[in-house]
């Protein structure tokens, strides 16, 4: 099983959740959680074990944020885009994707995990320089693939009805 089905089961994204996900709230207030997560990591040396606390709090955070919002009443905006390209990424074993959308998928996940595991590192060893930097590059490249999901909806909605569907205007 690779990483992408894990986040999937783990996540459990019905209909449902991802209409509320595509939601501009959810995706806004999604997208910077990477500080938070990061000054958690931070704190183990101030609160020794209870800064399984914080890190608790933000990894519910991570799985109830796609369920609070209410589906957006229009879908035509960056936000919704970017988590319709995500599930187009998701499903491409069903409907293939061009390749030149994948490769640069697939890069732009290896970037930010790099730099996601920096920042974590950084974190753990109270290290500022690697942590911002690590935590720069691990944001901007997760913007980026947001981006790139962007394209690939544009580029697949008239290849799939149903991901032309997930459009309101």
């Amino acid at each position: 099983m690779d990483f992408a089905k894990i986040v999937v089961s783990v996540m459990a994204m019905d209909e449902q959740t991802w209409q509320r996900h595509a939601s501009p709230w959810s995706v806004y207030t999604r997208i910077p959680t990477i500080v938070p997560l990061l000054a958690a990591i931070w704190s183990h040396t101030l609160l020794g074990w209870w800064a399984i606390i914080p890190l608790g709090v933000i990894v519910i955070w991570a799985w109830l944020n796609p369920r609070l919002f209410s589906p957006p009443p229009t879908t035509d905006n960056w936000a919704s885009k970017a988590t319709f390209g995500e599930r187009i990424w998701l499903n491409r074993q069903q409907v293939p994707i061009p390749r030149h959308h994948a490769t640069m998928a697939q890069l732009l996940t290896i970037v930010a995990a790099v730099g996601f595991a920096s920042a974590v590192v950084g974190a753990w060893y109270n290290e500022p320089v690697t942590t911002i930097a690590g935590g720069c590059v691990s944001f901007l490249a997760k913007l980026w693939f947001c981006d790139r999901m962007v394209w690939l909806f544009e580029d697949m909605k008239d290849v799939e009805p149903r991901y032309r569907s997930w459009l309101r205007t």
